[in-house]
């Protein structure tokens, strides 16, 4: 039997609306850590989004490295394969390969091509072994830009022809008893977004959206990353998202965050279970729907009072205005002075506004994508008209174009 422990979406280095989660994610990594003993993992697969940035600090790095330098010190025998997402660098995460690869950790971020310009597959394929012998074959896929799969009418298609060569790959290397498990960082369609999250960047209209069918039942289990809340796909158990450890927006606030722990005895999986971990610092929403001030003022009232710490709650104040209030800002802090609540955002809601025409918060506009902009545009100038697909596949085509240039600059 071989154990994987599945996780991805760390965001190292990532500030909640200015404050430093340094503090939240060591406690994250310390329980990993006991939970590989306790546990006797043999694999720990981290499925993308390693860092919050492409340009992590350099106290992001050393926190990542540390971790990885401690795991295998408590457990020599410990494999550890790590994909890069879509917020990672997929060419600074695989530069300590060398070294990393000294201590059984393989990092796949680039889809490098042979002389031949062919998709080098066999990179893409990673032993897994127990006790000195080959386990299970791992198909670690990083995130896909435009140009990294093989060439196909469109991204989801170009996605799963890449599984499926993968497979037919594997299939020439494997013995009858090693199971085939498959890593990806990806947007599935049916996959549960977090309401009005744009933190994961998802695309609308579903253009990068991938069907579970990529992943053929050739595959045992299937390790995502991208989606923060932790969940199986389209009633598939084997093809899951392991979720976030900690909540990154308001709108993940209620997600049950851990790690998802898998057993496989020869080409069987037999138990998938969900480690929960209970994340340090927890996020108020007052009120859950915006209400006028004086409501919101009396709900502020009954916050616990006390010091403000480092586990001291992230708090998003909501307030129901009817004209501008210069002074909102001011009488919410004035109320807050006492309280061991730590205020992160404060949202001041238009009463009968249009969701279409409000404005944008700033925290909004740095997750908000190029296409979601474009798709609001071309509704508002053809009168709520759907943007075309064929335009919507040529826009993300330039969008891809582009982020690819911008990670290999």
């Amino acid at each position: 039997m071989i154990k994987l422990l599945h996780t991805a979406d760390w965001h190292i280095g990532q500030t909640f609306f200015d404050y430093n989660r340094k503090s939240e994610h060591l406690q994250f990594l310390e329980w990993l850590r006991g939970q590989l003993r306790e546990q006797c993992a043999d694999v720990l697969f981290i499925a993308g989004d390693v860092f919050d940035t492409p340009n992590p600090s350099a106290e992001s790095q050393k926190m990542f490295y540390k971790f990885l330098k401690d795991i295998t010190t408590d457990s020599p025998s410990l494999q550890v394969v790590v994909i890069a997402g879509n917020h990672d660098s997929a060419a600074r995460l695989e530069a300590p390969n060398p070294l990393l690869e000294e201590m059984n950790i393989t990092v796949r971020g680039i889809v490098r091509r042979t002389v031949d310009g062919e998709i080098d597959y066999q990179r893409l394929l990673v032993p897994l072994t127990k006790d000195g012998e080959v386990a299970a074959w791992c198909m670690a896929v990083p995130y896909l830009r435009q140009g990294d799969y093989p060439e196909a009418e469109n991204y989801p298609l170009g996605v799963k022809a890449m599984y499926e060569t993968l497979l037919q790959e594997v299939l020439k290397v494997r013995q009858p008893n090693q199971a085939i498990v498959a890593m990806g960082h990806l947007h599935t369609a049916g996959g549960i977004v977090s309401e009005n999250d744009r933190s994961e960047r998802t695309i609308v209209g579903g253009v990068e959206c991938v069907s579970p069918d990529a992943f053929p039942k050739d595959i045992v289990y299937t390790a995502l990353g991208h989606l923060h809340r932790g969940q199986q796909v389209c009633g598939r158990e084997e093809v899951r998202y392991a979720g976030a450890p900690l909540p990154m927006s308001f709108a993940e606030k209620n997600n049950k965050q851990g790690v998802a722990l898998v057993e496989i005895e020869g080409t069987s999986v037999t138990k998938i279970e969900k480690l929960l971990f209970d994340a340090p610092v927890k996020l108020l929403s007052i009120p859950n729907e915006a209400k006028p001030m004086e409501e919101v003022l009396e709900e502020i009232a009954l916050l616990p009072e006390g010091e403000i710490t480092e586990s001291s709650p992230y708090l998003e104040v909501k307030v129901l205005i009817t004209e501008p209030e210069p002074s909102l800002r001011h009488r919410i802090e004035e109320a807050l002075k006492d309280r061991s609540v730590r205020l992160a955002r404060l949202g001041a809601v238009q009463a009968g506004g249009s969701a279409e025409s409000r404005t944008f918060t700033y925290e909004e506009l740095q997750t908000i994508t190029p296409m979601e902009i474009a798709r609001m545009e071309f509704e508002k100038q053809y009168g709520g008209e759907e943007m075309p697909e064929t335009m919507k596949n040529l826009l993300q085509s330039v969008i891809q174009e582009i982020e690819h240039e911008d990670i290999s600059n």
